[in-house]
């Protein structure tokens, strides 16, 4: 995984606790940020996809340098 991603990831996991606990008082909210919580899921959902398809991507392209490069 690239740096970016791997940054993107970190910021979403630490978006989690903080839906449910409020940074200012550290304390359980009363009412949990729902939708913070679930932008957070979505999100590394996301980038774990987005990995794989990038990872695939460049695996086909190498198979196929070496597919050519074996051809001649």
């Amino acid at each position: 995984m690239e740096k970016t991603l791997l940054v993107v990831l970190g910021v979403l996991m630490i978006g989690i606790p903080i839906a449910f606990i409020s940074p200012t008082t550290g304390e359980l909210r009363e009412q949990p940020f729902i939708p913070l919580f679930y932008a957070s899921i979505g999100g590394i959902i996301a980038v774990i996809v987005y990995s794989g398809y990038k990872g695939k991507k460049e695996r086909q392209k190498a198979n196929r340098e070496r597919r050519r490069k074996f051809k001649k």
